[in-house]
């Protein structure tokens, strides 16, 4: 988001608006909050896969900590502050994708349905990791330049380097949304209710996608485009969406539709509905 520094390394402005602090320390405390809980259920259910996840809601609470300084600093604001929020920002939502992709791999095989999925349960999880890492080192090289930029040429070639990191994430994730789709009709017919843990799935997949393209607008409009002259577009298509991201899967945890005790005790399960026995079991008994 911006070219330029005060403190005479750069010729540019860091920011095109003053950050607010209040705003900062509003989603700072939102994101606090919402880690301690995803850190609590993460324990309690031992979820591991969620590690990122809660990585990634860490990313974003230090981000806020960044712009925050940032607003204390104005006008004159210094690299480190804004180089810390930048980076978090941009990186947090790539690990919050990471436990999404692999808890769509974990839902098949809890479902026992792998034969439904297009792409082999066995590559599943891997392909797209590896797309979020890839994705992931590509915006996290190109926020490195810009951190070393001492001219307005590095500065471009960093911001063209995340866009491309961005557009690789935004790639992989549409494929994942396009396998989760064939992956929820295929199974549709054998389930008593719509599974609305598929819906959970989408939702935070849109989220995710929209705040993508966002960010790919943001960078390809360069810091003469709308999109980096004012602060509300980061805080209403960035801080915003990922923020329902967490609360969403807060309400529908993985390990409350997942867990085969939790299935067994509450039998209107958000993935089951009334039946609560796999569909492998499903689809041999309605074959029978």
């Amino acid at each position: 988001m911006a070219s330029n520094s005060t403190d005479g390394v750069h010729n540019f402005v860091l920011y095109n608006y003053n950050p607010s602090k209040a705003a900062a320390f509003l989603f700072l405390i939102l994101f606090g909050i919402a880690t301690i809980a995803h850190v609590f259920l993460m324990v309690r259910h031992r979820t591991w896969y969620f590690v990122p996840f809660v990585i990634g809601l860490i990313f974003e609470a230090v981000g806020y900590v960044g712009r925050a300084l940032s607003a204390g600093e104005t006008p004159n604001w210094t690299t480190g502050p804004y180089i810390l929020q930048s980076l978090t920002l941009l990186l947090g939502p790539t690990l919050l994708a990471a436990s999404i992709y692999m808890t769509l791999g974990r839902l098949v095989r809890f479902l026992q349905a792998e034969q439904y999925s297009p792409i082999r349960t066995t590559w599943l999880t891997k392909i797209f990791v590896t797309g979020d890492v890839l994705s992931f080192l590509t915006q996290g090289g190109g926020g490195g330049i810009i951190a070393q930029a001492k001219t307005a040429d590095k500065v471009s070639l960093g911001e063209n380097v995340i866009l491309g990191g961005l557009i690789l994430q935004i790639l992989f994730f549409g494929v994942f949304m396009a396998v989760t789709v064939v992956v929820h009709r295929r199974i549709a017919g054998f389930a008593t209710r719509r599974p609305t843990f598929f819906y959970v799935l989408y939702g935070v997949s849109v989220m995710i996608m929209v705040r993508s393209i966002f960010r790919v607008a943001e960078y390809a409009g360069g810091s003469d485009g709308a999109l980096q002259k004012s602060e509300v577009y980061i805080y209403v298509f960035d801080a915003t969406l990922m923020l329902v991201v967490a609360i969403l899967f807060g309400v529908y945890h993985p390990s409350k539709v997942m867990d085969p005790r939790s299935v067994e005790r509450n039998k209107s399960t958000p993935l089951y509905g009334s039946s609560s026995y796999p569909l492998r079991d499903r689809t041999e008994s309605m074959a029978a």
